[in-house]
């Protein structure tokens, strides 16, 4: 498992994007998530004082009053482009897992102060180098050394991967936005 950490929630032309980033991996894993679940998880990064509790804080103030922790979630799989998670409770000694949407589990561990972990698997079909805003990768060491991608170069593989696993739908997707992406250059 890779420990990952919320980098940013933003919109792209293909909707919500939260792209969860290791310090210990050069790769970023883009995962595209609703509307609600994209606010849920800026307005808590952000600080964001809402006049009512949004389902996420519902459900951890839930687990508090039952005094069940959050010990951690994992975004396990990816099954035909679909993600899936995993949410780790301890309540009285005794270890639940429950399955989750990743976009909810994260809502939840940023308000749990839980760890979140992808699978080496998934980082694996799904992960990507992205560039951050100077130009260069986002991290220093011997990741920063592995040379990243341009936005068409992680088209391109990504278009490979999909192909590879004769996911031919989201293969055409991917290249769809790369014609998007060289044409509007």
């Amino acid at each position: 498992m890779i420990p990952v950490k919320i980098a940013q929630v933003s919109f792209s032309n293909m909707g919500f994007v939260a792209l969860l980033r290791s310090a210990k991996d050069p790769r970023t894993l883009p995962i595209f998530i609703g509307a609600p679940e994209a606010q849920a998880i800026a307005f808590f990064l952000d600080h964001v004082e809402v006049p009512r509790p949004l389902t996420h804080d519902l459900f951890k103030t839930v687990l508090d009053n039952l005094e069940c922790r959050m010990k951690r979630v994992e975004i396990n799989a990816i099954n035909d482009n679909t993600f899936y998670a995993q949410l780790f409770l301890e309540y009285n000694g005794i270890e639940s897992v429950i399955d989750s949407r990743p976009s909810d589990a994260m809502a939840l561990a940023v308000r749990c102060s839980a760890p979140i972990y992808v699978a080496d698997d998934v980082m694996d079909s799904a992960g990507v180098i992205i560039k951050d805003e100077t130009g260069g990768s986002p991290l220093t060491g011997e990741a920063a050394n592995k040379k990243p991608l341009s936005a068409v170069e992680s088209l391109k593989q990504q278009i490979a991967k999909a192909v590879e696993a004769e996911r031919f739908e989201d293969a055409a997707r991917l290249r769809d936005e790369l014609k998007k992406l060289t044409h509007a250059n």
